[in-house]
């Protein structure tokens, strides 16, 4: 913070102030300040080179706590809150199907387990195949209800699995498999993506924070914040464009970040969007309570049949409440007005730091202000930014043939969380993993270590299924041998009807 060094300012202000008027010298040994008389040896100009530098890394530290702080509180409860989802979604399966089924239901609850574990496990990153994993589960599902609608029947491991690859073709549980797998995988994707780009977000931005100025911004600095103490006038503070110009030339490669984080800006505020509309299916399921109640109340005086229909409307509640990602429109909006807040962050960092009072006279000064050399107007015109636009910058020297190979580094991450983001708009996965020795850390989902993220993936895009995607599976099964299929259903409506009769 900038008063953190106050003990060291002190200290200096007193060796300049108490120095008497006659000791002010000729300033030909001044590598910095105008070679004019002075009251600063050597060696204060040395310190004051030094308390430049910490003073200045301070002030884009403290500029930038919003940033910041923006994506870590965000990133934390949003992440809180989609881990509190499943968990109560699990519960409320379990409570619901117990009550429901009871033993039947506790005799093959792994089932379910299974399937929770598996979604938690993607959204933390894990290498998960949504489409297949939920196609496990409706098919265990099937094995498991074929047997319990005819527990007079013993049936083969075989038959079972035979059984079980008919499920698409066979579906003794309506549509409802081919709708969650659309929502859910739709749902997920937007979820886990997003919460990793929070954490590419606050990673990014606590790197880049951390400045390292080279010995021209050093020199620079020193000109502009202590020359005027060893020229004699500790009152005059630099003028507002002196200011932006160094600091324009002090802080070009990170106004080299603005681009790609404007476009990683605008891609997050895109998915949140999904999250409050298209992949957010509580709107579409509002009545499916109503039909759960009825069927529940029916079950025990219709046949097996209502309670295979009560056990998959059941499962489409439980997904109900699992993907539908209830942040509330309060929370979705607080966090894309975060975010916006967030936009041309890098490059209007100079000027927020230049509007500070503590820094310079303010844009109103305009001749009672230092300018690099006495008091007066500052006259040169201000640099545009980035690294290209400092060739003449003519306060600091920026060798604009070296750009900064960790700034780039950011902005390779900011570029594949970009077109990740981009993907899950579209309801396509992205499977990627860390391959930086330099950034490595935790790959989940819902966040990394809080000192190290990975930064550089490679990536796969794995398009979601589409709402017609059981049409195209129907037609790819259709060259498996007609017998087989056709001998399946006589056989699994026999068994039906027979169970009816009894």
């Amino acid at each position: 913070m900038f008063w953190c060094t106050w003990f060291w300012q002190i200290s200096i202000y007193v060796q300049m102030f108490l120095i008497p008027s006659f000791l002010v010298i000729p300033g030909e040994h001044l590598r910095i300040c105008p070679q004019e008389y002075t009251c600063c040896t050597s060696e204060m100009e040395d310190k004051l080179s030094q308390q430049s530098k910490l003073e200045f890394e301070n002030l884009v530290e403290e500029t930038s706590h919003f940033v910041r702080t923006t994506f870590v509180s965000r990133h934390k409860k949003f992440d809180e809150f989609f881990r509190e989802l499943l968990e109560n979604a699990e519960r409320s399966l379990n409570d619901m199907f117990v009550r429901t089924y009871g033993m039947l239901y506790m005799q093959n609850s792994e089932v379910f387990q299974d399937l929770f574990t598996e979604l938690k496990r993607y959204y933390t990153g894990g290498n998960v195949n949504l489409e297949e994993m939920l196609n496990d589960f409706w098919a265990r599902l099937l094995e498991r209800m074929f047997q319990l609608i005819n527990p007079q029947y013993h049936f083969s491991e075989d038959y079972l699995e035979c059984v079980s690859k008919y499920t698409d073709q066979l579906k003794p549980f309506g549509d409802v498999p081919r709708k969650l797998k659309v929502q859910v995988t739709r749902a997920f994707i937007a979820a886990r993506t997003f919460v990793q780009g929070l954490t590419v977000g606050r990673e990014v931005a606590n790197r880049v924070s951390k400045v390292s100025p080279t010995p021209g911004c050093i020199r620079a600095l020193m000109k502009m914040l202590y020359c005027p103490y060893c020229r004699g006038l500790p009152t005059v503070k630099p003028c507002n464009n002196y200011c932006l110009n160094v600091m324009k030339g002090c802080l070009a490669n990170q106004a080299d970040l603005d681009t790609e984080w404007n476009l990683f800006i605008d891609a997050m505020l895109l998915v949140a969007e999904r999250l409050e509309g298209p992949f957010n299916i509580e709107s579409v399921m509002d009545p499916i309570d109503v039909k759960i109640s009825e069927a529940i109340m029916n079950m025990q005086e219709n046949s097996m049949q209502v309670s295979a229909k009560v056990l998959c409307e059941s499962l489409w509640l439980m997904f109900c409440n699992l993907i539908s990602l209830s942040l509330s429109l309060n929370q979705v909006t607080d966090i894309k007005e975060k975010l916006k807040l967030s936009k041309k962050f890098w490059s209007t960092l100079p000027y927020t730091i230049c509007k500070d009072e503590r820094v310079t006279a303010g844009p109103s000064v305009e001749e009672d202000c230092w300018n690099g050399h006495t008091k007066a107007r500052y006259l040169p015109e201000i640099m545009n930014d980035g690294l290209t636009n400092q060739i003449n910058n003519p306060e600091v020297d920026v060798d604009i043939t070296r750009p900064d190979t960790f700034i780039r580094q950011q902005i390779m991450a900011l570029r594949v969380m970009t077109n990740k983001l981009k993907n899950a708009y579209n309801g396509n996965d992205v499977n990627f993993q860390d391959t930086s020795d330099e950034t490595s850390g935790s790959g989940s989902g819902s966040g990394c270590t809080d000192d190290i993220c990975p930064t550089e993936f490679d990536f796969i895009t794995t398009e979601a299924p589409p709402v017609d995607s059981d049409r195209r599976e129907v037609e790819a099964s259709a060259t498996q041998p007609r017998w087989s299929l056709q001998t399946l259903l006589v056989i699994f409506l026999s068994l039906v009807l027979q169970r009816q009769w009894r």
